[in-house]
């Protein structure tokens, strides 16, 4: 696969090699060009010391320089530049205590984490593979540069960042640095809920999410998803399920498309079956309430890993309705739509279906025919712009109070007496009518 540069990065590595320094793209941008994606980012890491960086370019920013990075601005995008260096100690297992300038490519490539990120290339040298990542890429393999307990107890990040690359890229772990997950995988205590949410987002949209196995087997969830551990050993003993708690939800996401918000449901929508499990006389496990109980669960879990409210928020409510199932009528869908929202419905659908999905075969085809019906009844109400809201309705608070209503909690309880009347029967959602039923619903 022929690497590509960028015109700016051929640029840049260019005026640097002019002035007698070596420059070279780097790290996953390389990567990506070997597998035939197009990067987002062109990182390029040279052997010029920032304040010679900041001298051959006009516009610059100080991004990381105490670290040796500067960003370069060309043509309105930020290109990082960043002077070969050796790592000091680590004393967070995170950062390093100090970093030391290096002229020497190898020693800046000898630090970084995976053989895949540890490539470098110019057009005048070409690929620079001191480490084995070209054939570990045909290999299909995620492997430590070096020492693999070595490169996570430096920083810990990695060791979520492993599983998280196997599932970007349908790798598997090489087994030295797998091994290597499973002694130091408590050493994620130390990094902050926002790193910890970056990845998880990461592989949870990824094209395998099923590297959440991975990440259970290896210990990472124990430190940074305990709830999820008790869930994958959680069984579920009941015709509709042929999988453990934590097994239907990874399989779950697998069935659903790689949006974050979505992909986050499937994975905690049963988070609190454990808690609510009960068996039966008969030996059948039942997870009565277990819907609101998970949307609880997510919700703490959530703000623990620092997530925005958008997100949790709608997190929330779809893991609340995802077992909300109404009968195939009219009626019952208007009832629903006005519980979840002409927005969230949709997504409610997606999700449904990929609960089902991720089930038994016991009743699949029964289960799948009534979300088409559904959905169905859905379109044919939007259709007909039948109403299942308030801000729909032919009356509101103010004609009431024009009638002779006063303001006050009885108002709102009539209107919410009116609206039920129009989820029964949409035709009486004219003014007329509900002006009338609200002066009954007053001398009752």
């Amino acid at each position: 696969m022929q690497i590509i540069l960028p015109k700016n990065v051929n640029k840049i590595i260019h005026v640097l090699e002019e002035h007698g320094f070596q420059a070279y793209a780097v790290g996953g941008c390389i990567r990506d060009s070997l597998l035939g994606r197009t990067p987002h980012d062109w990182d390029i890491t040279t052997s010029a010391l920032p304040e010679q960086v900041k001298a051959l370019f006009k516009k610059t920013v100080d991004t990381g320089i105490q670290h040796g990075t500067v960003t370069i601005l060309l043509d309105g995008e930020g290109y990082e530049v960043t002077t070969y260096r050796l790592d000091g100690e680590y004393e967070d297992s995170r950062h390093p205590k100090e970093v030391t300038f290096t002229s020497l490519l190898s020693e800046d490539l000898k630090r970084r984490d995976f053989t895949v990120n540890a490539m470098a290339y110019n057009e005048k040298d070409g690929l620079v593979d001191l480490f084995g990542g070209q054939k570990d890429m045909e290999e299909k393999v995620i492997r430590c540069v070096g020492d693999p307990l070595e490169r996570f107890t430096e920083d810990a990040l990695r060791i979520l960042r492993a599983v998280r690359f196997a599932a970007q890229l349908g790798f598997s772990i090489e087994e030295r640095t797998r091994e290597a997950i499973g002694i130091l995988a408590g050493n994620l205590e130390h990094i902050s809920a926002e790193r910890i949410q970056a990845e998880l987002v990461k592989l949870a949209v990824s094209p395998h999410p099923e590297e959440f196995y991975t990440a259970c087997e290896t210990g990472i969830t124990r430190v940074i998803l305990p709830e999820f551990d008790e869930a994958m050993e959680t069984p579920q003993n009941n015709p509709h399920h042929c999988y453990t708690v934590g097994r239907h939800m990874i399989e779950s996401m697998r069935q659903i498309e790689p949006d974050k918000v979505l992909r986050l449901t499937m994975l905690f929508h049963d988070i609190g079956k454990p808690v609510v499990r009960s068996t039966g006389e008969d030996g059948v496990d039942h997870f009565f309430g277990h819907a609101d109980v998970s949307a609880q669960m997510a919700c703490d879990i959530l703000k623990r890993l620092k997530f925005d409210n958008e997100t949790l928020n709608t997190v929330e409510k779809l893991i609340t309705y995802h077992d909300f199932r109404p009968h195939p009528n009219e009626r019952s869908v208007r009832r629903f739509l006005n519980k979840v929202g002409k927005d969230l419905f949709p997504l409610v659908m997606k999700v449904q279906r990929a609960d089902v999905a991720a089930q038994s075969d016991y009743q699949r085809s029964e289960k799948e025919e009534r979300i088409r019906e559904v959905e169905a009844l859905v379109e044919k109400i939007f259709a007909e712009k039948q109403c299942f809201c308030l801000k729909d309705m032919a009356v509101t608070g103010r004609d009431l109070i024009a009638d002779g209503m006063k303001p006050g909690k009885d108002l709102g309880a009539v209107l919410s007496e009116l609206l039920g009347e129009v989820l029964r029967d949409p035709s009486h959602n004219t003014k007329e009518y509900l002006l009338e039923y609200s002066r009954t619903l007053r001398r009752s």
